[in-house]
Parts: structure tokens; C-alpha cells; sequence
């Protein structure tokens, strides 16, 4: 398992941009606009970590900014915290065993999303590509929120 990186939801994208890279520092090594989706993700990194933050060996800060204006509460402007997994089918059967519910399943063999005891979205990854789609994550439905 590898962690990659921790999620907070912007309410304004340029006053969160001057204060995590203008005030605190961090450099900006991605950027992902989705017309479609109504988003944008910038990624962040320390400014000793821009080199293997570019090479994907650093965790970075995700800054998620919906376009549409909308109210965070319960702590969703947190998000979540984000890991790479070599087998998401695997992790997540192994999770359930111990009594964990997987509120998002892998249903396209490339994400999940738990949460912990205290409410932390968890995103489980797939390493590489996603895997083929199968039972019975395929058909299982989303459980709470995530």
C-alpha cells in the first residue's frame, strides 16, 4: 500500500491557491479541468517534495474545487485520504472479513472508498490498470455515503 494523497474541497479555487501556495509554500506539480464533471483538481506538493511528487513517489495535497457553488458540512470540505492498492478485490474482500463496509465498491476494478471510525473517507486505488470487473463487487450497491 502506498499513500498518495489527502483531499480538502476549495469554496473559492484562487483564495485556496494564495494561501497554500502563495502564504504556505506548496508548489503546484498537476492540474485536472473536467468540463464535463464541473471541476478541477490541483495537486500540490512541498517545495522538497516537487521532484518526486512529479516522479509519483511523493504524497501531495489534492485541492478539489466544484464549480458550482455548494456548502461543506460534516466535514466534507475535508474529503479523503487516498491510497494505492496492488489489489483492490483483494484489500477490500480482506477488509469486509474484519467488518468493514465498503461504502463505494470497486465496482470498475479501479476505486473503492471506505470510511473510518470516526468518518475519514479512505480511497482505495488500483496500482496500474484497473482490473477486469467481477462478482461480487460488480453489482454491489453503494452503502451510506463516502
Amino acid at each position: 500500500m502506498k499513500y498518495l494523497h489527502t483531499m480538502v474541497r476549495a469554496r473559492d479555487l484562487d483564495e485556496t491557491l494564495d494561501f497554500y501556495c502563495d502564504k504556505l509554500g506548496l508548489v503546484q506539480v498537476n492540474r485536472y479541468d473536467s468540463e464535463a464533471g464541473r471541476f478541477s483538481l490541483v495537486f500540490l506538493a512541498a517545495p522538497d517534495d516537487v521532484e518526486r511528487a512529479r516522479e509519483g513517489s511523493s504524497p501531495l495535497v489534492e485541492i478539489t474545487w466544484n464549480w458550482d457553488p455548494e456548502e461543506y458540512q460534516g466535514g466534507r470540505n475535508f474529503g479523503h485520504l487516498a491510497y494505492r492498492v496492488d489489489d483492490i478485490y483483494e484489500v477490500c474482500q480482506r477488509l469486509m472479513d474484519k467488518g468493514v463496509t465498503i461504502n463505494r465498491p470497486p465496482r470498475d476494478g479501479h476505486m473503492a472508498f471506505i470510511r473510518s471510525p470516526d468518518g475519514i473517507s479512505i480511497e482505495l486505488l488500483q496500482a496500474g490498470d484497473a482490473l477486469p470487473p467481477r462478482e461480487p463487487w460488480q453489482s454491489m450497491a453503494n452503502t451510506g455515503s463516502w
